[in-house]
């Protein structure tokens, strides 16, 4: 080992590296997001496939999600539940317009950001609220950590999505 003190616990930096890795994929994201005209965020990824505008709104209605599901908040958004995560694309419901799911996101991000950065170390591995004290007692990796893992994943397979709809 070296010689310098070690001044994190290894819970705190496995947390500092989840954290990074979110903070990563949401970048990620923007980038993407940014760069794509709201035209092509109306096409479909691929012939026969969800559209730019379902999938994004799609990641903003589950990072929303996310608040009340880690105790740190209520939805900000929840009339994006139906048309984005419980129901699929092309339902027939009305979409907002890009530009307010453009607003949408900066808002969402900003607001789970924050409360992440003022998340304790322990608070990670407590239980999150769709999981009862007797199955966390069974089951103690269904704690709020697993879900930001869980959900970085789910922003690497949209982003990997909308990428296609980059002009060539």
């Amino acid at each position: 080992m070296n010689d310098v003190a070690v001044t994190t616990t290894q819970p705190e930096l496995f947390i500092k590296m989840a954290v990074a890795a979110w903070d990563a994929q949401c970048a990620r994201v923007n980038k993407l997001i940014d760069e794509l005209t709201d035209e092509q965020l109306m096409a479909e990824v691929a012939p026969g496939r969800n559209t730019g505008i379902y999938l994004f709104g799609h990641l903003i209605a589950a990072t929303d999600a996310m608040l009340p599901l880690l105790g740190l908040g209520e939805k900000l958004y929840p009339e994006l539940t139906e048309p984005f995560l419980t129901s699929a694309d092309k339902a027939g419901h009305k979409m907002p317009p890009v530009s307010e799911l453009r607003k949408y996101w900066k808002e969402v991000n900003t607001k789970f950001s924050n409360c992440i950065a003022s998340t304790s170390t322990s608070a990670w591995f407590m239980k999150h609220t769709a999981v009862s004290e007797e199955d966390f007692v069974k089951e103690p990796h269904r704690n709020k950590l697993n879900v930001l893992l869980s959900r970085t994943s789910h922003h690497s397979y949209h982003l990997g999505q909308l990428v296609f709809l980059k002009k060539k």
